[in-house]
């Protein structure tokens, strides 16, 4: 057991042990909250507080678990996303915060072209279900409908809806397969879109452990978004919403797929909060 005793000697060890495996620093933070069952300006505030024995083995445990390359979001098995705190494992994506931005996109959205009729929303490819169950819980008046390809990860996404309280209809089966014969107001997705030749820039936490189903696609990370162009329109209201979520270099490629698919609809694309072209937003007029 390492010498330290109260959270900022904590904290400074697993700093330097975190960089010395080359791993972030920031990690030890985010493990303090979880061990302390609190919010990062409350940790700052118990920088003197004395850990006991078994808060010491625990934080060290976990430590130790992330800097062999398991993400810190596995090791905890959770991740905050728009506010609320989601179970994740290696069925599912981490939910990122750029995805948050999508979410609120639609929102705004949502006001100006939808009425006071009952909207229905599908996520395709909902993973833990981040999407889906903050739109729902954002905007309770929704009927949302969530699909994925793997049972493991449907598994996980009810697993969050049931802790959040959220009612979701989910379904398994590939892209639009379990909407067929319905019609949607909103439809979102976060598909796989890196290119396999990609892979080799990326990180070997992210590689080794997220799963590949859920990061990697073909023809160039664009497959799924070409699919998704192709299927969607028997299946889109009028007035209707499409929300996705890209590689920054594929705004444009997208944009074409939807552009030929939904010729009379405005389409945009949407940067991030680091300024990248990071979302497309195609909407249905009536």
């Amino acid at each position: 057991m390492m010498t330290y005793n109260n959270v900022m000697e904590a904290l400074q060890w697993a700093s330097s042990f975190l960089v010395d495996n080359g791993r972030e620093e920031t990690a030890a933070r985010i493990v303090m909250q979880h061990i302390l069952g609190t919010s990062y300006s409350e940790v700052m505030l118990r920088l003197q507080d004395v850990l006991t024995a078994e808060q010491k083995e625990k934080f060290q445990e976990l430590i130790e678990e992330h800097a062999s390359g398991r993400p810190v979001q596995y090791c905890l098995g959770s991740e905050e996303f728009y506010g609320r705190s989601f179970i994740v494992d290696e069925s599912v994506l981490i939910p990122r915060p750029e995805t948050e931005e999508l979410v609120l996109g639609t929102i705004n959205r949502m006001n100006k072209i939808f009425n006071d009729q009952t909207v229905k929303l599908a996520d395709i490819g909902t993973g833990s279900g981040a999407i889906a169950i903050s739109m729902k819980l954002e905007c309770p008046e929704l009927m949302v409908v969530a699909t994925d390809l793997s049972e493991a990860a449907l598994t996980t996404a009810q697993r969050n809806a049931q802790r959040l309280a959220a009612d979701i209809d989910f379904r398994l089966g590939d892209l639009t397969k379990p909407l067929a014969g319905e019609k949607f107001d909103i439809v979102l997705s976060n598909p796989p879109y890196i290119a396999f030749e990609e892979a080799k820039e990326m990180s070997s936490t992210v590689l080794e452990h997220e799963p590949h189903s859920a990061l990697f696609a073909e023809e160039d990370g664009l497959i799924l978004y070409r699919k998704l162009a192709e299927q969607l329109p028997p299946l889109m209201n009028k007035p209707a919403l499409i929300g996705l979520e890209i590689g920054y270099t594929q705004g444009e490629q997208v944009a074409q797929f939807f552009k030929n698919s939904f010729p009379q609809a405005t389409i945009s694309i949407e940067k991030d909060i680091n300024g990248k072209p990071r979302m497309i937003f195609c909407e249905i007029h009536v």
